[in-house]
């Protein structure tokens, strides 16, 4: 094999989660994200593991389509085909999930494969042990075990953290905008993440209107020892698309967009200087 066929395959194995306080904008992270390593050529699958999940509509699926999909965490005939042993209270806990990533994921206009995972539920739940178990071999294989580039939109908050949900990722972009609220929760994301040992953690500021905003976030930053790897501007015309039902990525101009297609080319720089 070449060394350029070993390179690329080294590239398509970039796996990052974006997280963040609810409101900063992690969607629009995620979705652009996942588009840049589309366009860069990556067979590429992005994962919506937020309880309520938009990733979709970013990802340009009209509504009643994004509607219709059915979270793996709550298909009840899947989790039960794989998981079920045919006695009450047991359950099979090892099976293969190849067939999951095939069947479940939903081909978007963008290029970039969507599968809309759901949340996984404390172990403490009982009866969501077969769920969690599905969803946890499932972000295994995805992210551990095939070649795609993978972009994860996590649950809002610190929670996720403690559920292992982005364990096997290489990177967490950590996203905040210049409120004190977002940025201390990103404080915490980002040392709850260090602690899980995840490779990379960087802080991401987004929505961004003046250089106020900016210096809040570059000294927070600063102060709290936190990697910061670029800023997004605020965008009007991401929040008239929104309002229109609309995915900013159809926008080539958007302001917003381009900064994320600069985080693309950043991680991907970053990925290969660090090997």
């Amino acid at each position: 094999m070449s060394v350029r066929i070993l390179a690329r395959k080294e590239e398509s194995r970039v796996k990052v989660a974006v997280s963040g306080k609810g409101g900063v904008g992690k969607t629009l992270i995620a979705g652009g994200l996942a588009y840049s390593f589309f366009k860069k050529g990556l067979k590429t699958i992005a994962i919506d593991a937020d309880p309520s999940p938009n990733l979709a509509l970013t990802l340009g699926l009209p509504r009643e389509e994004a509607r219709r999909i059915l979270p793996i965490s709550e298909n009840k005939d899947l989790i039960e085909s794989k998981t079920s042993t045919g006695y009450a209270g047991v359950f099979r806990l090892s099976f293969n999930v190849d067939d999951v990533a095939r069947d479940y994921a939903v081909d978007t206009p963008f290029g970039v494969k969507l599968i809309v995972m759901g949340t996984v539920k404390s172990m403490g739940s009982g009866c969501t042990c077969p769920a969690n178990a599905v969803i946890r071999a499932l972000l295994r294989h995805l992210v551990v075990e095939r070649d795609e580039a993978v972009v994860l939109d996590m649950e809002a908050g610190v929670e996720h953290m403690g559920r292992g949900t982005a364990q096997h990722v290489d990177t967490m972009l950590v996203v905040a905008d210049a409120n004190l609220k977002a940025l201390e929760t990103a404080k915490r994301i980002n040392d709850l993440a260090v602690q899980a040992s995840i490779k990379q953690v960087f802080l991401v500021g987004n929505k961004v209107e003046n250089e106020r905003q900016r210096e809040t976030i570059e000294e927070f930053a600063d102060a709290n020892n936190l990697k910061l790897l670029d800023i997004v501007p605020f965008d009007l015309a991401v929040v008239e698309a929104e309002m229109r039902g609309e995915t900013p990525l159809k926008n080539k101009d958007c302001v917003a967009l381009n900064a994320v297609q600069r985080l693309c080319e950043k991680l991907m720089t970053n990925r290969f200087e660090n090997c």
